[in-house]
């Protein structure tokens, strides 16, 4: 039996203020749910946009954080696929009692994998968001390209010859876009990074890494002479204004372009498409998609055909945090994912 009742948790007090730790109650599961004791919990840089901007949330005060491994810590009725000591990884939510940044977590226990024992916790919490967010732009049976995925049966390798773009391939998000894109099959697989991560970017599987630098002229060139021509489906990891504008230019007619932020582009022609990804698992419109993408994670991380990401951990438990943001919104990590430790919170 489970009897702890308190733990420490990191508070955002009020909309744009200063983050702050204190202490709240460990929730109890319901019927579904896993309780589980975070590890290794991951940094996302909308997670400082949230703070800065006030965007996304409106109860206060709240807590944030979207990526974790721990140890499962209780199962609530009607739990079977999981068990208390079971290691796992999850995609946490903007819910208090769902979120992670504290030292316990709920999470639906169909969204919740089983961790291979080869890959560490700080390894597994680079994962969840990431995979979700590029799975589901490019698989979901209801998006804007309709892919098959790799894990549905003939999805694996199904679209040999047809070209993808990713721009941001050393981001967290990139780098298991080009992975998925290579279960896939596509080919050749395009991504723009800072030259110096080209060897870890093709070891995902992307055959050609373009200076991220090139001008607004030269990429469309550098890609055009890579797939015989403008491509049909560009991912862009990054989506700021400028990479928006840029990944719209590969475009060819009737192609689609997949952002991770607020649309950028207005303008469209010849029935190219933008469409922002929302990479939550827990959205009723991704929770059938996310339990089947959940399903087949542990093989794909076993196989080794998805791998984590490099990760930079970053001290101080829960207190580290706000460092580890501020790091994220200067542009000071590249090719890794930051991660913290709960258990080290003073």
């Amino acid at each position: 039996m489970f009897t702890l009742t308190q733990q420490k948790a990191l508070f955002l007090p009020t909309k744009q203020g200063e983050f702050a730790i204190g202490p709240r109650d460990v929730p109890k599961p319901g019927a579904g749910d896993i309780l589980v004791k975070n590890v290794a919990v991951g940094l996302n840089p909308v997670d400082w946009k949230i703070q800065a901007f006030g965007l996304f949330v409106e109860k206060y005060p709240t807590i944030l954080g979207i990526d974790a491994a721990g140890v499962v810590e209780a199962v609530g009725e009607g739990v079977t696929s999981l068990q208390k000591g079971d290691r796992v990884l999850y995609s946490g939510f903007l819910d208090n009692d769902r979120a992670t940044y504290q030292e316990y977590t709920l999470i639906v226990a169909d969204l919740a994998a089983k961790i291979p024992e080869k890959l560490s916790f700080d390894q597994a919490a680079t994962v969840p968001l990431a995979i979700a967010t590029a799975s589901i732009g490019l698989y979901h049976p209801h998006g804007a390209t309709k892919f098959v995925a790799p894990w549905v049966d003939g999805g694996n390798s199904k679209y040999s010859g047809t070209p993808l773009v990713v721009i941001g391939g050393s981001s967290v998000v990139g780098s298991l876009a080009i992975q998925l894109a290579k279960l896939s099959g596509f080919s050749p697989i395009i991504t723009t990074a800072s030259l110096k991560n080209m060897e870890l970017l093709k070891s995902y599987g992307a055959t050609h890494v373009l200076d991220r630098n090139l001008s607004a002229d030269a990429l469309p060139a550098e890609v055009t002479k890579i797939a015989g021509d403008l491509v049909a489906t560009v991912y862009d990891a990054i989506s700021s204004p400028d990479t928006q504008s840029a990944a719209y230019g590969l475009l060819a007619p009737e192609g689609r372009l997949l952002v991770v932020l607020p649309e950028a582009v207005k303008e469209t022609s010849e029935g190219r498409t933008v469409s922002q990804v929302h990479g939550i698992v827990h959205f009723p419109h991704n929770l059938d998609f996310g339990k089947a993408l959940y399903r087949a994670l542990p093989g794909l991380l076993e196989s080794g055909e998805i791998k984590p990401v490099n990760v930079e951990v970053v001290t101080g438990g829960l207190g580290g945090i706000t460092a580890g943001l501020e790091k994220l919104k200067t542009n000071q990590v590249s090719a890794s994912k930051l991660v913290i430790h709960p258990s080290e919170t003073v």
